[in-house]
């Protein structure tokens, strides 16, 4: 009997205000068989947040006993606060033949393909910094310091932008939607040993037009509208 092709692992990052949320969200409904792993984290929740849908809310002494255990794929301390991604999403994941999405910050990212490096990774940006101001002052919950603090915070995570496999410019969210999908059918069907139907075809261009490589150009601008430095070509 042919064992089960483990699940792919899909890592997404953005800048907080990036429309990251949406567009995770929106994934889980174009695309079947896909689980969404819910992190762990010592913050409190916000607004009406939930516990079990929108993050596991543990106290510190919890979360160390989970580092402790090595029950975290990843795990960091984000502005004192602590986030992890638990194994068992990735256990579950598989025995249920399903792929695995993650939605984690950049330092998360790292150690994810530290440790799983043939992860698929994707960096949504903003069309530029004015646009995620906007967007970061339009949420009621976000006091002045904290707009301009997130907005250092996304120069600093922007720079990281080459580290990721394909980048996705978040400017309309229905062309972003599509872009999103693309990419996570293109690396399914990268697994088939058979020729691609015209509609696979496309699917696979549209994402091959996300990859790092054909998408240098269109972050240059959004680099410099955040004084960002352009990063090297990674070899």
């Amino acid at each position: 009997m042919t064992a089960s092709p483990k699940p792919l692992v899909f890592i997404i990052s953005a800048p907080s205000g990036s429309g990251k949320s949406t567009l995770t969200n929106e994934l889980l409904k174009l695309v079947a068989g896909l689980d969404f792993s819910i992190s762990y984290t010592t913050r409190s929740p916000r607004g009406s947040e939930q516990n079990g849908k929108h993050y596991h809310f543990v106290s510190p002494a919890e979360f160390d006993r989970m580092v402790r255990a090595g029950e975290f794929l990843e795990h960091a301390n984000v502005h004192g606060k602590c986030y992890g991604t638990a194994r068992q999403f990735l256990r579950d994941a598989g025995r249920n033949h399903h792929d695995l999405l993650l939605d984690i910050d950049v330092q998360g990212a790292a150690q994810i393909k530290q440790n799983l490096t043939d992860a698929i990774s994707i960096f949504v940006l903003p069309p530029d910094r004015n646009t995620l101001e906007w967007r970061l002052r339009n949420r009621s919950e976000n006091s002045e310091d904290e707009v301009q603090r997130r907005l250092e915070d996304a120069k600093r995570e922007i720079a990281e932008y080459d580290k990721y496999d394909y980048i996705l410019v978040n400017d309309k969210l229905e062309d972003s939607c599509e872009k999103l999908r693309a990419i996570v059918l293109a690396e399914r069907l990268g697994r088939l040993e058979r020729s691609f139907s015209e509609q696979e075809r496309s699917i696979s261009a549209l994402a091959e037009s996300c990859r790092l490589a054909n998408a240098r150009e269109r972050v240059q601008p959004i680099l410099s509208s955040f004084g960002a430095p352009a990063s090297s070509a990674r070899p």
